[in-house]
C-alpha cells in the first residue's frame, strides 16, 4: 500500500478519536454545571421548607400570646366581676368574659391546624434534608469521577494530537491537503473505502479502468463522484459452517437390517 495510504487512513481514525475526546472534555463541564444547578434548586427548595416551617412555629407563638392576653383580660374582668353593683354590670363583665372565652377557642383552633401544617412541614424538611445529604454525595462523586475522565481525555488528546502530527510530518503535502480539505467537506471523513466496485462513503459505481488502478493501493486516488480518497478493501470471505454432526440414532437407522 502506499505510505500515504496507510498514513492519511490513521491520521482519519485519529481525527475521529480527537473530535470524541474535544467533544467529551467539552461536554463534562456543562454536564457537572447541570447536576450542580439542579442540586441548587433543590437546596432552594430545602430553604423554603424550612422558612415556612419556622414562620409556622412563630405563628404559633403568636397565637399563644394571644390567648394569654385574653386569659389575662378574663382574669382582670373575673375581679371587676366580684365588684359589680348591679345586675347589669354583671351581666356586662360575664358578657366580655364569654366573648375572650369564644375568641381564645377560635386561637386554640388555629394552634391546632398550626400543629397539623408544622407535622407534615416538619416530615418535608426531615426527607429533603435526607435526599439533598445524599444527592450532594453522588454529585460530589460524579464530578471527581469527571474530573478524572477530563484528566485522562485531555493526555489521551495530546498523545493523539502528536501522532497525527507525526503522521502529518510523513505524508506528501499535496496529498495531506486534499484530504484536509475533503474532510472538511465531507463531514469529518476524507479517506473511504472501495469496495466490489463501489465508493463505500457515497456508494458511487467506479469507472472499471479506475477501478483496476484503486485495487492496486499503489496511488493515492480520488473518488470522482465525492473527492474522498480511496484505497481498496477486498470482500470479507464468507466463513465457512462447520460440518453438522449426524446422530448416532440416524446412523444407526441408517444401517441395513439383517
Amino acid at each position: 500500500m502506499h505510505p500515504d495510504l496507510e498514513r492519511l487512513r490513521e491520521i482519519q481514525d485519529l481525527d475521529h478519536r480527537i473530535a470524541e475526546l474535544t467533544r467529551e472534555i467539552s461536554y463534562l463541564p456543562a454536564h457537572i454545571a447541570e447536576i450542580e444547578s439542579k442540586l441548587e434548586s433543590h437546596r432552594r427548595r430545602l430553604e423554603a421548607d424550612r422558612a415556612l416551617l419556622s414562620a409556622n412555629v412563630k405563628d404559633r407563638k403568636r397565637l399563644d400570646d394571644d390567648i394569654k392576653v385574653f386569659e389575662s383580660k378574663i382574669a382582670r374582668l373575673r375581679d371587676q366581676m366580684s365588684e359589680a353593683k348591679t345586675n347589669e354590670q354583671y351581666r356586662a363583665f360575664q358578657h366580655e368574659i364569654e366573648f375572650a372565652q369564644q375568641e381564645i377557642r377560635k386561637i386554640e383552633d388555629l394552634i391546632l391546624d398550626r400543629m397539623a401544617e408544622a407535622e407534615i412541614l416538619d416530615q418535608n424538611v426531615k426527607k429533603a434534608e435526607a435526599a439533598l445529604k445524599q444527592e450532594a454525595q453522588e454529585v460530589e462523586k460524579e464530578k471527581k469521577a469527571a474530573e478524572q475522565r477530563t484528566d485522562a481525555d485531555r493526555a489521551e488528546l495530546a498523545l493523539a494530537e502528536k501522532r497525527r502530527a507525526e503522521l502529518a510530518s510523513g505524508v506528501t503535502p499535496k496529498n495531506l491537503l486534499i484530504y484536509e480539505r475533503i474532510r472538511k467537506l465531507r463531514g469529518g471523513v476524507g479517506v473511504a473505502a472501495a469496495r466490489e466496485g463501489r465508493c463505500t462513503a457515497c456508494n458511487v459505481i467506479l469507472r472499471l479502468h479506475y477501478r483496476q488502478r484503486v485495487r492496486t493501493n499503489q496511488e493515492v486516488l480520488t473518488c470522482e463522484a465525492c473527492g474522498r480518497i480511496l484505497y481498496y478493501q477486498p470482500p470479507e470471505e464468507p466463513k465457512e459452517e462447520a460440518p453438522k454432526e449426524v446422530s448416532n440414532c440416524r446412523l444407526q437407522s441408517a444401517e441395513p437390517r439383517p
